[in-house]
């Protein structure tokens, strides 16, 4: 595999190359090809297609790189991850937000769930104490339910919270860190949302690996948020204000168009 993208990379012109890979994508994401292809195949594919340069170039705002992102998901996504800081669209949303509109209390204390290098690159020296929690406990400080999360209240002055209230009791979860909040305090709040939905999806059926994975695109994921997120956050106690990735920002730093960062605040 690494001999074939090397050989194209010597003997293909950037252009030609960029369209050769753009071809790779393309029949990845048709099921028939993908049906006949044994899985080991479809994993080979997928990382050579990781693996190569972008179609634009783009700039990210974390480590200041400027040039070809790489392709990264399931499916995969062109220009979404930063080749020097392995930075996603959300962590450059977050970073844009937190420069701009809703920055970080710099004496304040931070909890970060599940927390990501690109975003613990930029959030950790922006606070005076940093506190990351996880439930497997790898490589954070606190081994952490975040339904049921082991600290006083009023513990903390912000929360970052990215891509994990899909896999819990997100009611449990939004109560319990306005709990821990102290007053004033904002909860960063990111999760894959359909905003054409009105309804969360949730499926009483799906509770294996597969069927979850059918239902909402990963074995782990417990839901498709719908417009009623929004009322999920309210109802917790949250005002609520919104950080949305568009224009002119989606083009130079990459970014996933439309895509919100919740910001809540406890009164």
């Amino acid at each position: 595999m690494n001999t074939l993208k090397g050989t194209a990379k010597r003997l293909l012109p950037a252009s030609l190359y960029t369209r050769a890979a753009d071809t790779w994508l393309r029949l990845m994401a048709g099921a028939r090809f993908v049906r006949v292809l044994p899985r080991v195949d479809i994993i080979q594919l997928t990382q050579v297609a990781q693996s190569l340069n972008g179609k634009f170039e783009r700039t990210c705002p974390i480590c200041e790189f400027r040039g070809y992102f790489r392709a990264h998901g399931s499916p995969l996504r062109w220009d979404a991850k930063c080749p020097s800081c392995g930075s996603l669209e959300r962590h450059r949303l977050l970073r844009l937000a937190m420069q701009s509109e809703f920055p970080l209390k710099p004496d304040g204390r931070l909890l970060h769930f599940a927390p990501e290098p690109a975003m613990t690159r930029f959030v950790r020296p922006a606070v005076a104490e940093y506190v990351t929690a996880d439930i497997s406990g790898h490589h954070v400080d606190h081994t952490i339910n975040i339904e049921q999360i082991d600290f006083p209240d009023s513990s903390f002055d912000s929360i970052i919270c990215s891509h994990v209230l899909e896999h819990v009791d997100d009611r449990s979860a939004l109560a319990e860190m306005y709990r821990v909040m102290r007053p004033k305090g904002v909860l960063y709040l990111m999760t894959p949302v359909i905003d054409g939905w009105e309804s969360t999806y949730e499926h009483q059926h799906a509770k294996g690996a597969r069927e979850r994975e059918l239902h909402f695109g990963q074995n782990d994921h417990l839901r498709y948020y719908g417009r009623d997120l929004r009322d999920r956050i309210l109802s917790a106690g949250f005002l609520l204000d919104e950080y949305t990735a568009s224009g002119e920002d989606c083009v130079t730093y990459g970014l996933w168009r439309g895509e919100r960062i919740f910001v809540c605040r406890k009164g």
